[in-house]
């Protein structure tokens, strides 16, 4: 596989590694999720107001829990806001 598709596989095992056989995440799994697995790009969440905040940016569908589609907005916001940070200057 290319380092591209590897990042993709990583990226959807580590949300069914906090949504489990339900394929959905709680608030609580994605609190975990980001505190665990994306702490280098996103401040650990501490307070439960930019919790709920983000939860309800994220849940489209309004079902209370974030599926995989949803998920992957979060990536891809975090994603394009952290691009600039990988970006070389080219001669």
């Amino acid at each position: 596989m290319s380092e591209l598709e590897n990042g993709m596989v990583t990226i959807i095992r580590a949300f069914h590694k906090y949504s489990g056989h339900k394929c959905k995440l709680k608030k609580a799994e994605l609190k975990e999720l980001i505190n665990n697995e994306m702490n280098h790009f996103i401040q650990k969440i501490h307070e439960n107001e930019t919790l709920d905040q983000l939860f309800t940016d994220l849940d489209q569908n309004g079902d209370l829990e974030i599926d995989f589609p949803e998920f992957i907005t979060l990536i891809a916001m975090v994603t394009s806001a952290c691009h600039e940070l990988f970006v070389t200057e080219h001669d």
